[in-house]
């Protein structure tokens, strides 16, 4: 299998406070690896880094064989890495419509444009039905999607999810988990931080678990579902 994102001995210090110790992983083309952990673990700092918005002290980031520690985050979009954040982030005075084609600010071709955007609101019809309405008048689910939307607009090969079910109606986290699974199968890698472990690995095929910054456990998804210690920290059982 053919590694797209590799991550070797990462650190990160918020002042005298280490959040990650030292973590390495991989995702491979075409996965969905699940990054799970409790609260504080380091799985959102995990994917802010990755992403560009905070700095590494120590380690490398690869992706495509390309280095991206030294990377602004702009450029790292426009290599064809895509984050959805956690709490959504819409913008909340601007409509459906222009939401998404923010997403798509790192790409020139205007045709090109029109089909992926064509191509979002055939996987969320309810955005093409809104398209016309402000951000912040969306329910939870809707804004989910909307963040969803606006970051395949960028045309990613591998997108960062960070707690895509976060403060949704069982409802919709099953549409959210069910809309991720069909991006996968288009082609784009997924790797998907949430709390949800249990939904989380369901979907994945192979986890992480972080604690407080260190991976202590890695695996098929399936078989940690099945770890008595993970189904006990975990998964309520």
């Amino acid at each position: 299998m053919e590694t797209l994102l590799e991550i070797k001995d990462l650190s990160v210090y918020y002042g005298v406070i280490q959040a990650l110790k030292g973590i390495s992983f991989h995702v491979n083309k075409g996965e969905v690896v699940a990054l799970i952990g409790a609260n504080g673990a380091g799985k959102t700092t995990t994917l802010h880094t990755l992403s560009g918005l905070i700095q590494a002290d120590k380690g490398s980031i690869t992706y495509k064989g390309q280095e991206l520690t030294k990377l602004a985050g702009n450029k790292i979009v426009s290599l064809g890495m895509a984050q959805v954040p956690e709490g959504r982030r819409v913008f909340a005075q601007m409509t459906v419509l222009q939401n998404l084609k923010m997403g798509a600010y790192t790409r020139k071709d205007k045709a090109e444009l029109e089909e992926t955007l064509k191509t979002v609101y055939k996987r969320f019809p309810r955005l093409e039905e809104r398209k016309n309405q402000l951000a912040g008048t969306l329910s939870g689910g809707e804004q989910q999607m909307l963040a969803m939307g606006r970051a395949l607009m960028s045309h990613p090969e591998i997108i960062l999810m960070d707690e895509p079910s976060m403060g949704l109606s069982p409802i919709f986290v099953n549409e959210i988990f069910s809309i991720i699974e069909d991006v996968n199968k288009d082609g784009v890698t997924v790797l998907l931080v949430e709390q949800n472990a249990k939904k989380a690995l369901s979907i994945a095929n192979r986890a992480y678990v972080l604690e407080t910054g260190s991976i202590v456990k890695e695996g098929d998804a399936k078989e940690l579902m099945n770890d008595e210690s993970i189904k006990k920290a975990y998964l309520g059982e």
